[in-house]
């Protein structure tokens, strides 16, 4: 009996796959090791193939895909609901391959190796601010036991850092100042780092024309315009920017009910990182928008009116993804005339 569709529950080193043929009847459902995996679809016809996108499932799904599979991601919030009972890898792997027949379901688009290595140079980064900024808070906190106020923000932690590391270093007792030169030392080290990978961010921008053209959007900077061009891909994936927002978890929960219309909070959804890149990037517009206010555009200025700062920042955070899913997809610079 010929295997049309396969689920695939994807693990570290033994994987369990379920495949059933066209009428619905289960042909096998076993367990395979991780070195055995690519040998046992080479023996299959070419079928239609689901997995969790989750760690590695990217790299399977290229592989499979070479074999000539169809090979679809599905989130796994959305296989859960075909869980019938009880949890194991035989159940998550019959409700995967359920899942994937679905004509509604929704699927992750795959991401080539050079969407991978961009984002691996994003997720190091990120590593490294947040210790950078750990490091800052527990600076400033020691000292602060011993009177000696550093102001807010990481560039005067770091130029504090470097002036102990210059020899002004205060008067607190002998190993407290041996512990201030060790961590002085290391946050300037993270410093450091931290503008490697952004030059490095900026020199590998400078190969693709999809980020120079996001860069022209306000408030998008080189890392959001990077992250996004690697994350997102093919943006016309998504059929207008509203659901490219939604997919960003940007737009607000649906909780109607009766005919009686009831939006709450952003839901929060999609790709964590974009979206607090977005934010971020909406609120040091914001922060330029007082010392500039020419330079604040009728539509920012009347959402400032009735709400509240930290509200505004994520409307304009939604306003600016379907932006970047305009510029995506026609190809074009941002025209503030047009927008």
């Amino acid at each position: 009996m010929q295997v049309t569709t396969v689920g695939i529950d994807l693990a570290k080193n033994v994987f369990q796959v379920h495949g059933i043929a066209e009428n619905g009847e289960v042909v096998f459902n076993r367990t395979i090791r991780r070195a055995q995996l690519l040998a046992f679809f080479e023996d299959l016809p070419t079928c239609l193939v689901g997995m969790e996108a989750c760690g590695s499932s990217h790299y399977w799904a290229r592989q499979l895909s070479a074999l000539g599979h169809d090979v679809r991601l599905i989130p796994a919030n959305y296989v859960k609901p075909y869980v019938k009972r009880g949890k194991s890898d035989a159940v998550d792997a019959e409700a995967i391959c359920e899942a994937v027949t679905r004509p509604t379901m929704r699927f992750v688009a795959i991401k080539s190796e050079e969407q991978q290595g961009v984002l691996f140079l994003h997720r190091a980064r990120d590593l490294i601010v947040r210790q950078r900024t750990q490091i800052s808070n527990m600076l400033r906190g020691l000292l602060t036991e011993f009177g000696i106020v550093v102001a807010q923000g990481v560039g005067s932690a770091v130029k504090f850092a470097k002036g102990v590391l210059d020899g002004n270093v205060p008067n607190i007792p002998e190993v407290a100042v041996d512990v201030l030169a060790n961590l002085s030392n290391q946050l300037v080290a993270l410093h450091l780092r931290v503008r490697w990978y952004e030059m490095r961010m900026q020199l590998q921008a400078k190969s693709d024309p999809r980020i120079l053209r996001l860069r022209t959007i306000p408030g998008v900077g080189p890392v959001t315009a990077s992250a996004i061009a690697a994350t997102v891909g093919d943006a016309r994936q998504f059929k207008n920017g509203r659901q490219f927002a939604a997919w960003l978890g940007l737009t607000p929960l649906n909780r109607s009910s009766g005919g009686k219309e009831k939006l709450g909070r952003i839901s929060k959804m999609g790709d964590r990182y974009v979206r607090r890149l977005l934010v971020t990037g909406m609120t040091a517009r914001l922060r330029q928008m007082k010392t500039h206010p020419d330079r604040v555009d009728p539509w920012t200025f009347d959402l400032l009116a009735r709400k509240p700062a930290r509200l505004a920042t994520v409307a304009m955070a939604n306003k600016t993804a379907r932006i970047v899913w305009a510029v995506l997809t026609k190809n074009e610079h941002y025209r503030p005339h047009t927008a």
